[in-house]
């Protein structure tokens, strides 16, 4: 068995594929994945060649056989997998001469779109199409199921459990990250590691995007938290091209010098992607020369994750917004009934905005639909902030639900000592991942002695490890009763929190609030209590962060207690409060913010009765001007620094398209218009399908009052062209993700060249750089969406202005 294998012995993957089917002849335009019919000979070749260079694990061509890329293809999704695993498995037989164990992985690559809400794909139809593919290779005798080239922690969630619920195979998977250590959607190296062990994948890693000298800072940080085999496959370098083919700037002695260092870091698995040939695989097996390789050791951090922020609890105390629940609130109580996202998402980032680090989120009510709402609200909050949500139900299908759905690694809240409490929890924590708030509490109810509930703490750990969940994805609550009706309950609680951190090395939560129930200034006894608590063990307090007192009491203990280094955190938030009055605001100055507050965080029912509160006192291009656009701008520089992320970029563009069309409207009613829209053409080039970027793109250009003319994926350069011509469009954006449609670029440039010479190209995709841009006559080079946006701007700003003087 390979799991058998798996971080005892180094072994070696293939490398790249579409390099070496373009020096076959495969032709711009052509599905890679239609060879393993049309010309199954070349592949079994290229196998073939990959096995006697030395890889153990070779990869069927099945990179983008999926429903959702194939649903035209002439060709059958089911005989292009059963060809593609034949034509491994008959290399295989052609190549082994040492009698070496050949593992065919199922190839499994993206599907080219985004999820909703980011994109139109479900996650749902992508668990559908990636099974389907699955359970065809599966049938076809393939040895394991390889994930590779994801950028997206929700579509690798995806794959992932359809492999592991459609096939009994192993799961490998590699992500791709960007030199910042961040995934397209945001996701960085502990949260994505959080999730993929938490789903028990067999090994995970990094592929694609860079060469091998470029991933030895992501492979550093991936081996501070990893706890599985590593596999590290890197491009030959950087992408080039001569005499119109692609070739990679790394040869096959650098590769394998570097690969060395890859082996020194922990890697376990190694191989290569784009780029890389034959040649690279055999120097890098000459130089591994089957040396010993060991597990990482196993990492003790409790970590919870979202889709792009990890949170590690027992490093410094974490804060847990305990405002997402109905209890004794009846606004909220209202809101939940009246299916009101608004009010619940402004709760959760005002929580966010007062320094929760996880929110709690609970919707259980009497006469709703809890596993319903309990996804809806989930998804949405997701949206529109990057803090890990604790899952807070009682309902084992809300639960389920939930966890199905969330992008990222959950906090779990909860599970008890009762025998049917553990049956029903710790199989959905073993199938999703998750880290679970344990109640100590038993069949006997909650016991009145420290020493007890410490017992029972033991008790669940031992039941969980029975499920191979770790007493590090356990979090102990040794629960808060209210000294108003039990005195002593304080000092119980205080000495089972330390005994189980003593005893068990475990991280500890609080629902601090509990203990002050029935007293008047219930404030002055949470927070000395939390303070208390917080000396005594306790990582997570579940508590209202809008509480002054609960907050100072926090920053002075993390302070006191030097987790907050130099006092920063606490002289940030209190050097201010010398006592001197706030300046006042103007009415319109504080509609202005709260637009301005809707459009950052995405709030689309915000933004549209923002943008027309403002509107009564100023007009519509000056709100445009002055407000929209800036608001806009703010959310860009912070895509571009890193502290905004994808799923908010695209959220904020969302609620400025709503403030947006509000304002047209009134102009319209007025007679007027918000101004001569610029067009620009964008379209993925022909052979490519792959058009997350592009969609992208257009998006935020639409917010920036560019009229998109989007001519689709597949695009041939004639086509193109002859569009540009006709509209007279002075810019277009060309997007391609495969190294083998790159040459479909470079033609449609020299065209455009040819029949609309005024006309700027900017392009931009995973396998694109700048230099390859200028190489292929680019104008521009676009790294990243909003880099586009700003291009368009200079230079569509610069046309009008040589309009106006002629």
């Amino acid at each position: 068995m390979l799991t058998e294998r798996l971080g005892k012995e180094l072994l070696y993957f293939d490398g790249g594929m579409g390099t070496l089917l373009q020096s076959k002849g495969l032709k711009p335009g052509e599905l890679p994945e239609a060879w393993n019919l049309t010309h199954a000979e070349e592949l079994i070749d290229i196998h073939r060649q990959y096995i006697e260079a030395g890889s153990d694990i070779v990869l069927t061509n099945t990179f983008g056989a999926n429903a959702v890329k194939f649903h035209d293809s002439e060709y059958g999704l089911e005989e292009i997998v059963r060809a593609a695993v034949a034509n491994v498995k008959k290399a295989a037989a052609l190549g082994v001469q040492d009698g070496r164990k050949i593992y065919t992985a199922l190839d499994v690559g993206p599907t080219g779109k985004l999820l909703k809400p980011m994109g139109d794909l479900g996650f749902q139809e992508a668990y559908e199409a990636f099974g389907e593919v699955m359970r065809y290779g599966e049938a076809a005798g393939a040895d394991l199921i390889h994930i590779e080239t994801m950028s997206d922690t929700y579509e690798v969630k995806a794959a992932v459990l359809a492999a592991k619920e459609n096939t009994d195979l192993p799961v490998t998977v590699t992500m791709i990250f960007d030199e910042r250590g961040k995934l397209l959607t945001g996701g960085d190296v502990p949260s994505v590691i959080a999730m993929l062990e938490g789903l028990r994948v067999d090994a995970l890693g990094i592929n694609c995007g860079m060469g091998p000298r470029q991933m030895l800072p992501i492979l550093e940080e991936i081996m501070k938290y990893v706890s599985i085999p590593v596999i590290v496959k890197p491009n030959a370098g950087l992408p080039k091209q001569r005499d119109k083919e692609v070739y990679y700037d790394v040869s096959p002695e650098e590769f394998a010098d570097t690969m060395e260092k890859v082996l020194e870091l922990g890697a376990c698995v190694i191989g290569g992607c784009c780029g890389t040939t034959p040649a690279h695989i055999r120097a890098m097996a000459k130089m591994a020369d089957r040396r010993q390789v060991h597990l990482p050791p196993k990492k003790e951090d409790t970590i919870v994750s979202s889709y792009g922020k990890a949170v590690v609890l027992n490093r410094k105390p974490v804060i847990i917004g305990e405002r997402i629940n109905p209890t004794g609130k009846k606004r909220f109580k209202q809101a939940l009934k009246e299916h009101d996202m608004e009010y619940i998402l402004k709760e959760g980032m005002i929580q966010q905005d007062r320094g929760a680090h996880i929110l709690d989120v609970n919707v259980g009510l009497p006469d709703i639909d809890e596993a319903s709402m309990m996804q809806d609200v989930i998804t949405e909050l997701q949206s529109v902030t990057n803090l890990p949500l604790q899952i807070d139900t009682v309902d084992m299908r809300a639960m389920e639900a939930a966890m199905r759905i969330y992008n990222g690694k959950p906090m779990i809240n909860s599970v008890n000592g009762k025998k049917e409490s553990m049956d029903a929890v710790f199989p959905l924590v073993q199938k999703y991942g998750g880290a679970v708030v344990a109640l100590t509490i038993d069949e006997n109810g909650i016991p009145e002695t420290a020493e007890e509930r410490i017992r029972i703490a033991g008790k669940i750990i031992a039941e969980a490890e029975k499920y191979g969940i770790p007493k590090k994805d356990l979090v102990i609550d040794v629960l808060t009763m209210t000294i108003s009706s039990e005195p002593g309950s304080a000092r119980v609680t205080l000495d089972a929190l330390e005994g189980v951190r003593r005893q068990y090395g475990v991280c500890t939560v609080l629902g601090v609030s509990n203990i002050s129930f029935g007293l008047p200034c219930r404030p002055v006894i949470n927070a000395n209590f939390y303070t208390m608590a917080l000396q005594n063990g306790l990582s997570a307090g579940i508590i209202n962060p809008s509480s002054e007192d609960m907050m100072r009491a926090y920053h002075s203990f993390c302070a006191l207690m030097n987790y907050d280094k130099n006092c920063e955190e606490y002289i940030r938030q209190y050097a201010g409060q010398t006592g001197t009055a706030a300046r006042t605001e103007s009415a319109a100055e504080t509609q202005a913010l709260t637009l301005k507050t809707a459009i950052e965080r995405g709030l689309k029912e915000e933004a549209h009765r923002a943008a027309l509160e403002l509107s009564k006192t100023r007009e519509p291009l000056e709100i445009i001007d002055q407000y929209l656009i800036p608001a806009l701008d703010a959310v860009g520089k912070g895509f571009e620094r890193g502290s905004v992320f994808l799923p908010q970029l695209l959220m904020s563009a969302d609620a400025a398209k709503i403030a947006f069309a509000v304002l047209k409207d009134i102009l319209a009613g007025k007679g007027g218009e918000t101004g001569k829209k610029e067009k620009i053409i964008l379209a993925t080039v022909k052979g490519d399908i792959h058009d997350i970027g592009k969609n992208i793109v257009k998006v935020l250009l639409e917010n920036y009052s560019f009229d998109v003319i989007d001519l689709g994926k597949d695009v041939p350069p004639e086509i193109i062209a002859e569009r540009a011509v006709k509209e007279d469009v002075r810019l277009v954006g060309l997007s391609a993700l495969m190294t083998t449609t790159v040459v479909s670029m470079e033609d449609t440039i020299r065209l455009l060249r040819k029949e609309k010479p005024d006309c700027k190209v900017m392009v931009g995709g995973a396998v694109l750089n700048q230099e390859y841009a200028d190489m292929i006559g680019a104008d521009f080079y676009g790294k990243d969406a909003m880099q586009s946006v700003y291009y368009a701007q200079k230079v569509l700003s610069v046309t009008e202005e040589i309009e106006r003087k002629e």
